[in-house]
């Protein structure tokens, strides 16, 4: 069994990843920035060691993430999400140096994280895809050819890309013309490589994902999905498990698919299987994460099983607790992103010192965050500060206590998505649990809330402002 872990990430993640060590009697280690020098994952941690005073490169160096593990007699890595999580070349240093790579071996995490070699890779086991290049677009003039063939709208994507990075809609010939070299730029400055493919564009898609364990063992079950149709600009805002908008019939197939997925890939640890879900409700696959997902939460608390802690037991060699048959879900779980964005004005980042804190509690209530009162939130990484997760028996229980749960965070010093979250909440077309990836932009007047503030919390925040100013 893994004895000591280096957390090769910051933020929540890896305060996350610190408890579940702690839980399993396993030292932690974590790395840092100088920029989060005072950061929780730090405080944490049993061990933490600096990576100098760039506020990046320090955490995208895999050589230097696996020294320090080897310096200080971890035997095991974990990536998080993020940062190195999906690069081979971190689990190939891993492998080579001796260390558990806690995630997939280097050549999986290639394999999945090419997107034509993993759509690809589908099609060979019998999983839907939506239709599109067979394999890498090689010019514009081969591109335009396949999306008249497919017929538009076409979405042109980065082959290595991810995050919502690397994509454009093209609705016609002339757009595709235009956005071609853009999506060409932006995939070597973001991922290193200009290669990209095209596939049908799905119109107002839900986005529904399965996640899934492997061990090394040759046995793989699901958890269950999540749906994440609740996102701007491709980016997940709110997340729920299971989809409140999919039957059980669908649920027994979709889950099988993504087992499918697994073996048929040799994919090993946790990982997610997203699939895209059409308005005559057909499954595609889009493509399968190879690391813990952001909203992995919502999956434990309907399941009870802690993924981190699965991960941990795979990497170090053990078969799965579980089988297929044992796996049972409880309630409905939603989880939101608390970003440090002003949504009236265009989810404009808000970084800066948070000066008042509290979570929320109750029953059914979790809340994994990086943050604390007198905090500075630095401008050099991703705006989530905090994830708030609610679970409940039922769907319509699960938003009363969701909208309870978001109202009793107090929060000061920077603007974060905690209100826009409350007015989505309050949405008829959201309450029925029938909505897809189009929600966001189309309902552009949730962002024009006013926020109101009860007497005794204006009166907290002035209090909370002047001790920050005068130094206490």
């Amino acid at each position: 069994m893994i004895k000591k872990l280096l957390i090769a990430n910051r933020g929540e993640i890896a305060v996350r990843i610190v408890r579940a060590c702690a839980e399993m009697g396993i030292k932690s280690v974590a790395v840092f920035a100088e920029a989060d020098r005072y950061a929780l994952h730090v405080k944490k941690a049993d061990e933490a060691y600096s990576l100098g005073p760039d506020t990046v490169a320090g955490y995208l160096n895999a050589h230097h993430l696996v020294n320090i593990a080897v310096a200080t007699g971890c035997d095991a890595l974990h990536p998080g999400y993020g940062f190195l999580s999906e690069n081979p070349l971190l689990a190939e240093t891993c492998q080579r140096r001796g260390i558990y790579f806690v995630g997939p071996d280097a050549e999986t995490i290639h394999l999945l994280g090419d997107k034509t070699l993993a759509r690809q890779t589908m099609r060979r086991a019998g999983i839907p895809v939506t239709p599109g290049s067979e394999g890498n677009v090689e010019n514009l003039q081969q591109a335009c050819r396949i999306a008249a063939d497919i017929g538009y709208p076409v979405m042109l994507k980065a082959t290595s890309g991810g995050g919502g990075r690397g994509i454009r809609r093209c609705d016609n010939e002339m757009e595709l013309n235009r956005h071609y070299p853009r999506v060409i730029s932006e995939a070597e400055k973001a991922f290193g490589s200009a290669e990209v493919f095209i596939e049908k564009f799905i119109a107002d898609p839900r986005h529904i994902e399965v996640q899934v364990l492997a061990d090394q063992h040759g046995n793989a079950i699901h958890l269950f999905e999540r749906d994440c149709s609740i996102q701007r600009r491709h980016q997940k805002l709110v997340e729920i498990a299971p989809s409140p908008q999919i039957s059980e019939d669908q649920r027994q197939y979709i889950g099988e698919l993504a087992v499918k997925a697994c073996l048929a890939s040799g994919y090993k640890n946790a990982g997610t299987v997203e699939f895209l879900l059409d308005e005559n409700d057909n499954f595609y696959f889009m493509e399968m994460n190879t690391r813990l997902q952001v909203e992995h939460p919502i999956t434990e608390e309907i399941t009870g099983i802690d993924i981190v802690q699965e991960q941990i037991r795979i990497a170090s060699g053990l078969k799965l607790r579980y089988q297929q048959e044992d796996i049972q879900r409880r309630g409905y779980a939603m989880e939101f992103r608390i970003n440090a964005e002003d949504p009236r004005n265009d989810f404009l980042p808000s970084f800066g010192k948070i000066s008042r804190y509290f979570a929320a509690g109750g029953p059914g209530v979790r809340t994994d965050a990086a943050i604390y009162s007198g905090y500075v939130i630095p401008p050099y990484y991703d705006s989530m500060c905090a994830k708030l997760i609610v679970w409940a028996m039922d769907w319509d229980a699960l938003i009363d206590r969701s909208r309870r749960a978001l109202r009793d965070i107090s929060l000061y010093g920077v603007k974060t998505t905690i209100p826009y979250y409350i007015e989505i909440l309050s949405s008829a077309e959201f309450q029925t649990g029938h909505f897809n990836t189009g929600f966001v932009e189309k309902h552009p007047k949730l962002t024009q809330y006013s926020v109101k503030r009860s007497t005794r919390e204006v009166a907290a925040a002035i209090a909370a402002a002047l001790a920050a100013s005068s130094g206490f």
